[in-house]
């Protein structure tokens, strides 16, 4: 990161600032040439954990959840780091997905090329006409057609889906709709090229187009794919979903803490050089107190994602679920706090992109809704202190009723 990539950061925004479209949203040099030396250095899919499976060729670093939240809170400080280390999303789940739940076929095919970082991938799930929030509610028609199946829908927010680079996408649909809720979906692999398969616009997040990488809306008309690329079978749409978006979400929470440490730093910086009113912002008790409100919702965002992530370690993701959601809901908060300051320490420049203070605020944003809203995780965060709570009065009247009664 301070050799290679903090260095690199001039060349990526003067690639994005081209007047060309076609230039911003072609793949920037600099990253393929950090893609090149983190892979002859080892540092490569670190996220993928170990497993006690026979992997053969599909190994990745073999760190845990909690040493990778250290590596992912580093690359978090870059926006493009990630992707230089092949841990951006949203390849790292799926990857994930393939490497988990994947045929042999489906790993030689499509993960072995994620895993090389030669192509990137989307992952289509959320919606336009429905509320996603509620994955039950999604009616993209997976239809089974001899030894096909023939997809019909309308997806957006399918992140990557801009990058040229982009060859492969996984779609989640409905098989069954007649079937129990959660028995409804499935999840099939859509190589992008395959007739039917229609990018309709980039979506841009308070004006920012995430190029070269972007954000689509996706047609998919009469799409057909073979049937072997159905991914573990049907119904197994919400099984997948969960193994996915469980270590996908806490991934999320520790890029943000790195984009907020790197919020305070530019933070104090500008306190320290600026001027106003006789005395240096720093020596002015607003600021005293704002950056000290800044570096404790830090440490405390830090500390509940990495008890998350040492749970996923000891036990799995379901026995992590509270803290999986809690930090789901903190980290881009408190991460939007020190931003918000961050951007009011600059002035007016805080609002331009001369500092990346606004575009960083975006992302964050965006965080608050992208892998569930904060809406589902905190429902889910009272439905089990509620549950926990319900067993122990329970337990207690169990205790108190008479013997023989």
């Amino acid at each position: 990161m301070e050799s290679h990539v903090y260095p690199a950061e001039e060349a990526y925004r003067a690639h994005l600032k081209a007047d060309d479209p076609a230039t911003r949203w072609s793949v920037p040099p600099v990253v393929e040439e950090l893609k090149a030396r983190a892979y002859a250095e080892g540092l490569w899919n670190l996220f993928l954990p170990p497993s006690g499976h026979d992997e053969g060729d599909y190994r990745g670093a073999g760190l845990t959840n909690l040493e990778y939240a250290l590596c992912a809170e580093e690359m978090g400080r870059v926006g493009f780091a990630s992707e230089a280390f092949n841990c951006s999303a949203p390849d790292t789940g799926n990857m994930e997905v393939l490497h988990r739940y994947g045929s042999a076929t489906q790993k030689e095919e499509w993960l072995r090329p994620l895993m090389d970082g030669s192509i990137r991938s989307a992952f289509l799930m959320t919606e336009p006409d429905v509320a996603s929030s509620d994955a039950r509610n999604i009616q993209t028609s997976i239809r089974r057609e001899g030894d096909s199946y023939v997809i019909n829908g309308r997806k957006w927010w399918s992140s990557g889906a801009g990058d040229p680079r982009c060859k492969l996408a996984i779609v989640m649909g409905k098989t069954d709709p007649e079937a129990l809720a959660h028995q409804q979906q499935s999840q099939v692999l859509v190589p992008l090229d395959t007739p039917g398969v229609e990018i309709v616009r980039m979506l841009p997040v308070f004006g920012y187009d995430g190029a070269p990488h972007g954000h689509a809306e996706i047609v998919l008309r009469d799409v057909r794919v073979p049937a072997e690329n159905m991914i573990l079978g049907e119904g197994r749409g919400f099984e997948i979903a969960q193994g996915r978006l469980g270590p996908g979400r806490i991934h999320h929470c520790m890029r943000t803490i790195g984009a907020a440490e790197r919020a305070i730093e530019k933070m104090a910086e500008r306190l320290l050089s600026r001027v106003a009113f006789g005395k240096r912002l720093a020596d002015q008790s607003v600021w005293e107190q704002r950056l000290g409100e800044a570096r404790i919702d830090i440490e405390m965002a830090r500390l509940l994602c990495l008890k998350a992530a040492d749970m996923m370690d000891k036990s799995d993701n379901k026995a992590a679920r509270l803290e999986i959601a809690m930090i789901k809901v903190a980290a881009p908060r408190a991460a939007l706090r020190v931003l918000d300051d961050a951007m009011q320490a600059h002035g007016a420049g805080g609002l331009s992109d001369d500092f990346g203070l606004a575009e960083t605020y975006a992302g964050m944003r965006a965080l608050r809704i992208a892998d569930g809203p904060d809406e589902v995780h905190l429902r889910s965060i009272a439905r089990l202190e509620l549950g926990r709570v319900g067993d122990r009065m329970a337990a207690w009247r169990d205790r108190a009723r008479p013997l023989g009664v």
